[in-house]
């Protein structure tokens, strides 16, 4: 069926409740909305779905969130897994508690036990709360940082990472399989709790939750030592992060933590904020007037599913900084695997991973305490990845991982970034170098000093509808049949093609394999430590542009990356 007769079907169609159907009757004047969310299903990509909320196809809402979930309840039959259950958790955008029992009520008429928590929980929670289970996989109703009109639904497995090969593709097959939205089974609620087969939880799984955070604590002698007089600024962003970040905060003996009152409370709305993204400058307008106010020596403010963390850390001066995710997750980095080291628990074959679009620091970090480097593609799945490989194959243990996009793991008790143990750590380590005389700024120049001024940025073109779809797709065509051999005055010396699975060296003229997954992405090595990435979002109509220079100070290093950025302009 073409677009208009999808449209015409769904407003016909029985099995629709009433309010999607006059939702679609306010739009049969407009041929190109019709058009958007018809021309195509919401794909069920390799996390799962994520879209704007509203009646279609290629909308998210209760019938595109049961299909998806009767293509997981086929697979985990298939695979006989139905008794291990399926959690499920939500955060603070509209509509997520009511995808959430969509999901609970679709698995259960399947005969797979639906474990959903009684209220909003952070991401990295729903991670934990898998493995805590014994589930065999867990859902979470969030779109993350995304805008407000958006929802998504992330898969996750045993492990408690979100869905890598083999799957990933697995669950992707029976979804596409399910052609009629008719063919997801539902039943009530009521019908479900009678069978056993939804359980609501809670307090057990928040209590197992922090307790296992906790135990990463390297220094609590210095938590008791500062814990009073270390001022801390926090702002949940109307999200999920309010409670547990607030609640390990004050259990450790931070006691001179204050909330941003404008952002404490959940809001789907996201009313103070253009949208709420912690890598963004708006995110934190509120957070700095009142450190200002305060005197704060540190703030944070975590995303509403509350796996990524922003900071803004206060100098000797008196002037706030802003760490990058590049740049706080160097600095936990050294922090933990420093630590982990003078007190004799660093493992022989410890590893310490990120991603292909971090910063080249990671590997710089990981060389100057002697371990393993390891870099995976664009995802913190492809961390949990590496984590399920040292267990099953007893080689290699892990140290720490962090990616560019505002997310690191301390542990190994979850298996997504988690931005409440990140919270603990970074107010962890700023009582550490208080008790040297430093600041977390002081620290991160430090760590410059010492390995190298390490700079990045990510220029993101925001192609929206089928015609962005389009357009990203003719770019990275466009890329590969001709690649630029130069960016300014740096000459390309690799080119990785993650899709091709190849690198083509054009120093030593040779060709190999990336070693990776395949993946729409292409990897610019450049001259001088500079290096340029391209790839499409995975869960925005974007195409991003990362690049990365290495300088002798921090002037040099600005200098380099701001010729690298203007470079890019060619590319848009």
């Amino acid at each position: 069926m073409n677009a208009r007769e999808e449209y015409e079907n769904w407003r016909q169609d029985p099995c629709f409740d009433e309010e999607t159907r006059k939702e679609l009757e306010a739009i049969a004047g407009d041929p190109k909305e019709i058009e958007e969310r018809f021309y195509k299903n919401l794909e069920f990509g390799t996390a799962g779905l994520r879209g704007i909320i509203g009646a279609g196809t290629n909308r998210m809402n209760r019938y595109t969130v049961r299909k998806a979930t009767q293509g997981l309840a086929n697979y985990i039959l298939g695979k006989g897994a139905q008794d291990k259950g399926v959690a499920i958790a939500f955060d603070s955008r509209h509509m997520s508690p009511e995808f959430a029992e969509e999901t609970a009520l679709t698995l259960a008429a399947n005969g797979v036990k639906a474990y959903m928590f009684e209220s909003l929980r952070p991401t990295p929670e729903l991670s934990f709360a898998v493995r805590f289970l014994g589930c065999t996989a867990g859902v979470n109703i969030t779109a993350s940082h995304n805008p407000a009109e958006y929802n998504g639904y992330k898969v996750y497995w045993e492990d408690g990472a979100q869905i890598t090969p083999p799957h990933d593709k697995g669950i992707m097959e029976e979804v596409n399989r399910i052609e009629a939205i008719s063919q997801a089974k539902t039943m009530t609620r009521a019908e479900a709790e009678k069978a056993g087969l939804l359980t609501v939880i809670g307090k057990e799984v928040d209590d197992a939750y922090i307790e296992a955070i906790k135990k990463e604590v390297r220094h609590p002698e210095l938590i008791k030592k500062y814990g009073k007089e270390l001022k801390i600024v926090y702002t949940p962003l109307h999200g999920t992060g309010n409670l547990p970040v607030r609640r390990i905060l004050a259990e450790l003996g931070f006691e001179n933590v204050t909330v941003v009152p404008e952002q404490e409370l959940p809001d789907g709305d996201f009313p103070t904020v253009p949208y709420p993204n912690p890598e963004a400058d708006e995110a934190f307008v509120l957070g700095l007037a009142l450190a200002e106010k305060t005197g704060a020596d540190l703030v944070l403010a975590t995303d509403p599913d509350a796996d990524r963390l922003g900071v803004r850390v206060r100098d000797s001066k008196g002037v706030y900084h802003t760490l990058t995710g590049n740049m706080s997750g160097s600095l936990l980095a050294d922090y933990e695997i420093g630590q982990k080291k003078a007190l004799g628990v660093l493992g022989d074959d410890a590893v310490l991973i990120s991603t292909i679009v971090s910063t080249n620091m990671a590997a710089a970090i990981a060389k100057d305490y002697g371990i393993r480097f390891v870099e995976v593609l664009t995802g913190f799945k492809y961390i949990g990845q590496q984590i399920l490989s040292f267990e099953t194959e007893g080689k290699g243990s892990y140290a720490f991982g962090f990616e560019e996009s505002y997310g690191c793991l301390i542990g190994e008790y979850a298996r997504d970034k988690d931005a409440v143990s990140a919270s603990m750590a970074l107010a962890e380590a700023a009582a550490y170098y208080r008790d040297k005389g430093m600041t977390l700024w002081d620290a991160m120049v430090a760590l410059y000093d010492r390995l190298g001024y390490y700079v990045e940025d990510v220029v993101s073109i925001t192609m929206p509808g089928k015609e962005g779809i389009e357009n990203i797709g003719r770019m990275m065509a466009s890329l590969r049949e001709n690649p630029p051999m130069a960016f300014g005055d740096l000459k390309v010396t690799a080119i990785r093609d993650y899709r091709k699975d190849c690198i083509r060296d054009f120093v030593t003229q040779t060709e190999r394999t990336t070693g990776l997954p395949s993946s729409d992405v292409l990897y610019f090595e450049l001259e001088e430590e500079a290096w340029v990435c391209v790839r499409p979002s995975g869960t925005e109509p974007k195409i991003k542009l990362y690049c990365g220079a290495r300088g002798r100070d921090e002037a040099d290093a600005a200098a380099r990356l701001a010729a690298l950025k203007e470079a890019l302009k060619s590319l848009a």
